[in-house]
């Protein structure tokens, strides 16, 4: 194992990107300057997120090169959600002592192989010492033309209401992982129990953006009329594009996409599927709405399903169950500064 200061921090840095590979997609002058040179035609895109350890993840079941991939997507989700495609990020990092360049390495090859997924460029970034634990903040950039933005505060009455992929499944991997946690703490002999979940646990340690759905849409020519990705929680985003754009929506239970897996650990758990979908959050799927009359081309894209429709801002946000009874429908989702943890 090799020490960080060892090589210090521009040996670290240059030990870590060395080898990049590089996209054609607008990156003039990646890492190697003081700073990255873009060349966009149309509106540029940055978002950035930090994951910090013991708030957002536990490294107790999570490998590094899971989490070097999650860093990437869920950054690119963001993007996504702004109906834009990704180009580049940066990758800043604070380091406690207890990590070796071994381990830095290994979270790097997580991060490049999202890169490679996401034919993005690592375009700069920084590192620094961290007194406790692991801190990626990521900051990634893409382009858009104008007239194909995005926002969360303009969608129309009478839109559809819908999501991709399904919903919960995050959720209940992380509740796996966290079980077996508490059964390796009692006895550290056990081995964890993950038979049949596999799906589950890619679901939370690897998650994908969304960019296929955003290529699709553009292929069958609809632009979203507004769009938010699912981080915490679908209930939560729902409230998100009710409150911009004041308007209600009016979702029903059965439409809810939830994976056959998700839905027999659910109750394995004794937990009710359709609140997983709900609250669970980290699905990184897309919230969206389109036009009434975009739903013959909507019909050609897979993995869409239409869950609601967008009703006058008085009436609220509403569930109607399986029964046919009419429920408020509540933002339970992850809040960050009333949890103390996230995995």
């Amino acid at each position: 194992m090799t020490e960080i200061k060892d090589l210090g921090e521009f040996g670290l840095i240059k030990h870590l990107t060395q080898d990049l590979p590089s996209y054609d997609n607008g990156v003039i002058k990646g890492i190697g300057d003081d700073a990255a040179i873009l060349l966009i035609d149309g509106s540029s895109v940055i978002t950035t997120d930090m994951l910090i350890e013991g708030v957002h993840f536990d490294l107790i079941y999570t490998p590094l090169k899971h989490l070097g991939y999650k860093a990437v997507a869920v950054n690119i989700s963001d993007i996504c959600a702004m109906n834009a495609t990704p180009l580049g990020i940066t990758v800043s990092l604070g380091i406690s002592n207890r990590f070796t360049v071994e381990a830095l390495e290994e979270l790097y090859d997580g991060i490049k192989l999202a890169c490679k997924k996401y034919k993005i460029n690592i375009i700069g970034g920084d590192t620094c010492s961290s007194q406790k634990g692991l801190v990626i903040s990521i900051t990634a950039i893409g382009k858009v033309s104008k007239e194909n933005v995005v926002y969360r505060n303009t969608a129309q009455l009478g839109d559809l209401l819908c999501v991709s992929g399904d919903l919960g499944a995050a959720y209940l991997g992380l509740q796996l992982l966290e079980r077996e946690k508490q059964v390796y703490i009692e006895d550290p002999n056990m081995k964890p129990n993950f038979e049949n979940k596999t799906y589950l646990l890619q679901r939370q340690m690897r998650p994908e953006a969304r960019i296929d759905i955003i290529e699709k849409l553009a292929e069958v020519k609809i632009i979203p009329t507004a769009m938010i990705d699912i981080s915490d929680g679908l209930s939560s985003e729902i409230f998100h594009l009710s409150e911009q754009s004041r308007i209600g929506f009016k979702i029903y239970e059965e439409k809810l996409p939830i994976h056959d897996e998700a839905r027999e650990q659910a109750y394995a758990f004794n937990i009710d599927p359709t609140l997983c979908a709900l609250s669970g959050g980290e699905d990184y799927e897309l919230l969206f709405t389109i036009r009434q009359a975009d739903y013959n081309q909507l019909m050609l894209v897979h993995d869409i399903h239409i869950i609601g429709h967008a009703v006058p801002h008085s009436e609220g946000n509403t569930i109607i169950t399986r029964g046919g009874n009419i429920h408020p429908l509540k933002a339970l989702g992850w809040n960050a500064f009333t949890e103390n943890t996230k995995g």
